[in-house]
């Protein structure tokens, strides 16, 4: 190449940057000889881009897209146009770094361990959470001074450990600030996820970018514990065990039916029957009309019955004895939190059911 065509070189340059759509390059540093810009060079910045340019060290320009000439009376830059008396030696270098401002979707989250939390219902637990978020570089000065410094192509796997650090530990924050229950966490993703991008935020903007989005995948409890959670919701779905237990050994015999042939049917059909039989006699023995339990939480006492002490009762069952006359005014009665048995009208729950009857007869010499 001759002086000609060498020194025609160095009039004619663009400075631009079409990174593959592949690779996740957040700032890629244009590479030029000797960190030279030339005197009325084209830069050349694209939607999704800016273009930081470092000079001396320092922080001299952020440039948004468009494309812009480069010279000596718009831009704080010396050439190596102006370096001829130094012989193509110019002592103002400046360094252009292109930073991609898209937004990075499909970014992966999650707890590397699980997480103990305290839940109202069961009490400790281990949790683990997955789910993904959007980043995009929203300050790219800033983002360049704290995080690329001098490394010509930064990458986004450079970063992903502090983002999730960052999003986990902001993340279990939340979900134990709001307290709600593991079982109701299903139905909050959406809410959880919305107050967790905003305690997320402020940790990366110290770096130049910010969370566009954040979504919350999946929240799970340790698979023993989600055995027995399936185990509660099987019993929840048979409902009546003894109705299902009487239900399966219909299905016995009907097995047994289609299946005729082999001792081992009959035997089935047998046993099952017998089972069947011997459930039917006992509900037929039980009474028609048997008295539902008491009611959580209400008053239960035992009574002096025949010189023996009898119960708990609960107030309903004391009525009818009342009504009987196997009860009295007088007769002897005892709950949790007495200090001594005392007569039954002397009880407050239990004053009303003799507000009918006759007191007693005075006592004739």
């Amino acid at each position: 190449m001759g002086l000609r065509e060498w020194v025609s070189g160095q009039f004619i340059d663009i400075i631009e940057w079409t990174e593959p759509s592949q690779n996740e390059i957040l700032a890629y540093r244009f590479p030029r000889h000797n960190n030279e810009i030339k005197n009325g060079a084209k830069l050349v910045v694209r939607e999704g881009q800016a273009a930081v340019f470092i000079k001396e060290g320092q922080l001299a320009d952020v440039k948004s897209p468009g494309m812009y000439t480069l010279d000596t009376n718009n831009f704080p830059i010396l050439s190596t146009f102006l370096g001829w008396k130094y012989g193509f030696e110019s002592p103002f270098k400046c360094e252009v770094y292109f930073i991609a401002t898209r937004q990075w979707t499909d970014q992966k989250w999650g707890t590397q361990n699980p997480v103990m939390m305290r839940d109202a219902e069961f009490g400790p637990v281990r949790v683990r959470a997955f789910g993904s978020y959007a980043f995009k570089v929203t300050d790219p000065g800033t983002f360049v001074k704290e995080l690329v410094a001098t490394d010509p192509s930064f990458e986004a796997y450079e970063i992903s450990a502090q983002f999730r650090n960052s999003i986990v530990s902001r993340f279990i924050d939340t979900v134990a600030t709001m307290k709600i229950p593991v079982l109701d966490l299903a139905g909050n993703y959406e809410k959880v996820g919305k107050l967790a991008l905003e305690r997320i935020g402020p940790d990366l903007a110290k770096m130049g970018i910010s969370l566009t989005q954040f979504y919350i995948e999946n929240i799970s409890l340790p698979p023993e514990v989600e055995k027995a959670l399936d185990k509660r919701t099987q019993m929840g779905v048979l409902g009546n065990l003894d109705q299902y237990t009487k239900f399966q050994s219909a299905e016995a015999i009907r097995d047994a039916a289609q299946n005729p042939g082999g001792a081992a049917g009959v035997g089935v059909g047998f046993g099952a029957g017998m089972a069947l039989g011997n459930q039917m006699a006992g509900a037929m023995a039980q009474p028609t009309h048997a008295a539902p339990p008491p009611l959580p939480g209400a008053a239960t006492f035992h009574v002096a019955m025949n010189g023996q002490q009898a119960g708990p009762f609960d107030v309903a069952t004391i009525s009818g004895y009342v009504r009987s006359g196997q009860v009295q005014r007088t007769t002897l009665v005892w709950k949790p939190g007495m200090a001594a048995w005392i007569a039954a009208d002397s009880v407050p729950e239990l004053q009303s059911l003799f507000a009918t009857l006759p007191p007693p007869l005075p006592h004739t010499p």
